[in-house]
């Protein structure tokens, strides 16, 4: 990770490192384009998030296992198919997780449609709950206002974050281009995480 740094950090939310060199990362998305289109899912059936579009890295493990709800529930990951299509950005996440003394989980490539929004959600879940959630900014030419309980910070280009997605947040894109990041979940060592919550008790 590069240019860490003291991390800036607050309620919500915690800079994590600046001046990332991102270039690697950009050129292999200019290299497939075509991949914002293989997988539609995320947009059509999360409805917060109908103005992204996204290339999932690494995925909840399917088929789901027995008891889970949703896949909010299931902590298992596994390397998508697209993932093959970018080595660089799948490194970084590793890299990150490891710098973090952390287990990477779900990973993906996300833009924000022009003058849009991802509308205000909790991240809710088994997964979430004793996860961190980590933002690289890749593309944001104004920057990108993220806000979570009340707390907002503008991420800008280079900037790795993470956030508090257990509490109510949404986002803006007020340029006139898409703006893009690079999502991931890591699994902290205990006692480790910035915003990871404990596990629930199972059982009486």
């Amino acid at each position: 990770m590069a240019n860490a740094g003291t991390p800036e950090a607050g309620a919500r939310f915690t800079r994590i490192a600046e001046r990332v060199d991102i270039a690697p990362l950009l050129e292999e998305l200019d290299a497939a384009p075509d991949m914002w289109s293989a997988d539609t899912s995320r947009q059509r059936k999360v409805r917060c998030q109908r103005h992204t579009r996204n290339i999932f890295l690494r995925a909840p493990k399917k088929p789901l296992p027995p008891g889970a709800r949703n896949a909010n529930d299931v902590h298992e990951s596994r390397l998508a198919p697209a993932a093959r299509r970018f080595p660089l950005a799948l490194a970084f996440c590793e890299r990150v997780a490891a710098e973090l003394d952390a287990e990477l989980g779900r990973a993906t490539l996300v833009t924000l449609l022009p003058k849009s929004q991802v509308y205000p959600h909790v991240d809710a879940g088994a997964y979430y709950r004793v996860r961190d959630r980590l933002h690289l900014v890749l593309k944001s030419p104004r920057g990108s206002p993220l806000t979570a309980g009340g707390e907002t910070v503008v991420m800008r280009e280079g900037e790795l974050w993470a956030f508090d997605n257990k509490a109510r947040h949404f986002a803006d894109n007020p340029s006139s281009e898409p703006r893009v990041h690079l999502i991931f979940d890591v699994l902290p060592a205990p006692g480790r995480g910035l915003y990871a919550l404990p596990p629930l008790a199972e059982g009486p």
